[in-house]
């Protein structure tokens, strides 16, 4: 019975199945429970996602509602507005519509012209953006280079001790950030800056470095500046270029006898100290000079015999060795007399050398020269005795490639030896090996050699010696001015070779510290000297300003590329960072007199150089300096425009204590009260929009006090907004000559006005009924007349040619219903 039951219900099944199979509107289930679930999640998804933004449009229909906005109005103008970024022609209309089409071309006129000029103002805009940006990049720039210590390519080391953080050795604030070192020199800058100022006799600023030498005891120091001295002991050459001047033939060799007098000086020094040093073994003794000292120097010297000497002796002493050491000590007179007393050994060298003595710049006729030079290549240039070919070598100027290393074995040596076989005629007799001229010794010192063949960071004197004695006195100081302990004497250095007129300096200002010009001839260096003095000055212009101002006075007649003085630039620039105007630049007293600064010492226009750092303080934003410093250059137009310009943005504001509005206005007053009681005056629409503004100043003081009455005073005397419909046209007339800083306070103007009016109303309404001494007919005139004003007020509002700010209008009229 159960089987027949389940086959029955089985056959049943089948055949519900195939009756399904037939209907074809129905789709076949092709998914398992899972995804069906994942199905409905969807579906679910998307129902919540509607309902919800159904639910917040309908909570912020709500919300803007209960403030009286309704948001379908809204939506709809959102939708008609155009997302057009850009005016397009309109479409043409049929040819038979000539209304039409005349309307249309007007309009397309109208639009094209309104595109162009939009597309201008564009193009206008985008230019003076730039050439703003690349007048602050230029700026910018030469800020960026200043930092940059090094003189060339290869000398950018970054390590501390090559570019020293000034930041870090300025020390606390308020002390100052210079050493002994710079605090002596900087006095003697002023001694020197006092004379030329004053116009006196003008002193000599290496005199009065040298001083700071002196008192630093310092042997390297000393010497240094007594170089100095020795190489500017030239005759200068006034009128002409400083280029031209230092490459004639007249200039270079005297650069050159120069050098060789201090190095044959500084060596006699050696000498002497040698032989006082030792004088039982020098056994110094006969006629004092310079024979007997070179005697004795040799007994010390020359203690052990020395092979390969040649032509015998003098008092037991090589006579080539007595010879050298008598040039070399700078006395041809003491090395004539070696020769006379040698003559017989010495054959026709004794002539030779009497030419020599007795030629002019120490230098052989041609043809004896010519004969000396033979002589040598023939039978002494393999000669045993290093004394007689260095003397062979110096008289006849040959053999320029032998570097005489047995007997030059020190820098100043070798140096002596080179400069005197320096060649200044060019006659084309000279082989190459026996011609040397000043630029090629130059070239081989500074650019073959260099600093790493003289060590030189190991012994910066004596590279510097090398360059400076060389007459490369740009590379010297360049070099010199990279050491940081050095650099304050690198610096006067220059100041010492600028006031002579021997620095050559570089054309542009955003050159590199050592530079070389194309134009000019090789190895010629030119040196940044703004840049360098600018280098110098800025560790110490925080905290030491008058120095600073010292050091600038020397760019008084240096200019940038735009033409600018740099001294006044600096200055500027000065002023601004420390913040010192009343010690540099003078301040106001009471009486409006100005009590000279540091700058009027110099005796030049004062009062441009105030215009400028007040310019530059303006540019900068620093308006409140701006306005001190232009009072300060009796400027009264621009104090007045910069103080307009500063009143209008605080005038509604509460005044508190400490407050901008408070300290402007307290400036502002000040002011006034000078310029009116010394009767200055500026242009008259600055001199009203000033005077408008501070009357401004009182009314809102008086209405934020509650002194409402004292302010509607104030308002009906100024005459600003009209109180009754007879005065609006009037107003409105007069309001199209106020100035953009009154009308930015239109509408809190209007505003406090209204509030005034409002708040009359208010407290006429809460008074309570009429009494004998308050009659209901005078009450009823106030209540119309306080309308009448509001109404005015709100015909003022809607006339003048000026959208206000926010909602004013709104809440004008609001509070005018609110009276009605």
């Amino acid at each position: 019975m159960d089987m027949e039951g389940f086959g029955e219900l089985l056959q049943q099944a089948e055949q519900l199945a195939a009756e399904t199979e037939g209907v074809s509107e129905l789709p076949h289930v092709e998914r398992n429970l899972q995804e069906i679930q994942q199905a409905g999640e969807v579906l679910r998804s998307r129902t919540l996602t509607r309902t919800s933004q159904e639910t917040a449009d309908v909570k912020a229909s709500i919300l803007l509602g209960t403030k009286g906005l309704d948001i379908s109005h809204i939506s709809q103008r959102l939708e008609s507005l155009s997302a057009a970024t850009t005016f397009e022609p309109l479409e043409p209309v049929k040819d038979t519509d000539i209304q039409g089409f005349l309307k249309n071309e007007r309009d397309n006129a109208l639009l094209s012209a309104i595109e162009e000029s939009r597309r201008r103002t564009f193009a206008m805009a985008e230019k003076y953006h730039w050439e703003s940006m690349l007048v602050e990049w230029e700026h910018e720039k030469q800020k960026i280079l200043h930092t940059l210590l090094a003189s060339g390519e290869d000398a950018l080391d970054f390590t501390q001790e090559a570019e020293p953080s000034f930041v870090s050795s300025m020390g606390p604030p308020g002390r100052s950030a210079m050493d002994n070192v710079e605090v002596a020199y900087a006095r003697q800058i002023y001694i020197y800056n006092e004379k030329v100022v004053n116009e006196q006799l003008q002193p000599n600023l290496g005199d009065l470095c040298s001083n700071v030498a002196e008192s630093l005891d310092d042997k390297n120091v000393s010497e240094l500046w007594a170089m100095v001295k020795q190489m500017t002991d030239v005759p200068l050459v006034l009128g002409t270029e400083t280029l031209k001047s230092r490459t004639s033939l007249e200039m270079q060799m005297a650069f050159v006898k120069q050098a060789l007098c201090f190095l044959e000086q500084s060596y006699k020094n050696y000498v002497m100290a040698t032989v006082y040093g030792n004088l039982q073994q020098a056994q110094l003794g006969g006629i004092p000079g310079t024979y007997q000292l070179v005697r004795s120097f040799l007994n010390v010297k020359l203690s052990a015999p020395m092979q390969g000497l040649q032509d015998g002796e003098i008092e037991g002493q090589p006579v080539w060795a007595l010879i050298y050491y008598c040039l070399r000590c700078g006395d041809l007179m003491a090395a004539m007399q070696v020769v006379n007393r040698a003559q017989h050994q010495l054959g026709e060298f004794h002539n030779w050398f009497m030419e020599y003595v007795q030629g002019d710049d120490r230098r052989l006729p041609p043809t004896t020269e010519n004969k000396l030079r033979l002589h040598y290549r023939r039978a002494l240039r393999n000669s045993t005795d290093p004394y007689k070919r260095a003397v062979y070598c110096l008289i006849g100027r040959c053999d320029v490639t032998d570097n005489h290393s047995e007997i030059a074995d020190k820098t100043d040596d070798y140096l002596w030896l080179k400069l005197n076989q320096v060649c200044f005629d060019d006659d084309g007799n000279s082989s190459p090996q026996d011609k040397q001229t000043l630029p090629q010794l130059q070239s081989q010192l500074l650019e073959e050699y260099g600093e790493s063949h003289f060590a030189a960071n190991q012994h910066p004197y004596l590279y510097f010696q090398v360059l400076f004695l060389t007459a490369q006195f740009e590379a010297a100081i360049a070099f010199l001015f990279r050491m940081d302990r050095l650099r304050c004497h690198a610096m006067h250095v220059a100041l010492v070779l600028y006031e002579l007129k021997l620095l050559l300096k570089s054309s542009a200002q955003s050159a590199q510290l050592l530079n070389q010009d194309s134009a000019d001839p090789r190895p010629v260096r030119r040196l940044n000297f703004i840049r360098l003095l600018m280098l110098y000055t800025r560790k110490f212009e925080p905290t030491d300003p008058r120095e600073a101002l010292q050091y600038f006075y020397f760019l008084r007649n240096e200019n940038d590329n735009q033409g600018e003085n740099i001294f006044m630039r600096c200055v500027s620039e000065l002023v601004i960072e420390s913040r010192e105007f009343d010690m540099l630049l003078g301040r106001l007293e009471k009486d409006g007199s100005r009590k000279p600064g540091l700058i009027d010492k110099f005796r030049g226009n004062t009062r441009a150089v105030i215009n400028k750092v007040a310019s530059i303080a303006e540019n900068k934003g620093l308006f409140e300096d701006a306005v001190k410093l232009y009072d300060l250059a009796k400027n009264p137009d621009k104090v007045l425009e910069l103080m307009n310009k500063l009143l209008s943005p605080v005038i509604p504001q509460i005044s508190a204590p400490q407050s901008n509005k408070e300290r402007l206005k307290n400036m502002a007053l000040a002011v006034a009260e000078r310029y009116r009681n010394q009767g200055i005056t500026a242009a008259k629409s600055l001199d009203s929009t000033f005077y408008l503004l501070l009357d401004l100043i009182t009314f809102f003081d008086e209405y934020h006090s509650g002194n409402i009455d004292r302010a509607i005073d104030i308002m009906e005397k100024l005459k600003l907004v009209p109180l009754s419909q007879e005065s609006v046209e009037e107003r409105v007339t007069a309001f199209k000559n106020f100035s953009d800083e009154i009308r930015h306070n239109l509408s809190e103007v209007l505003l406090a006005t209204m509030n005034i009016l409002f708040t009359q109303y208010k407290r006429l309404k809460g008074t309570g009924p009429a009494t004998p001494v308050r009659p209901q007919r005078a009450m009823e005139d106030r209540d119309s007349q306080l309308r009448r004003q509001a109404r005015a007020l709100i015909t003022f509002a809607g006339m003048i040619p000026y959208r206000m700010a926010g909602d004013t209008n709104a809440r004008l009229v609001q509070m005018e219903v609110l009276m009605n």
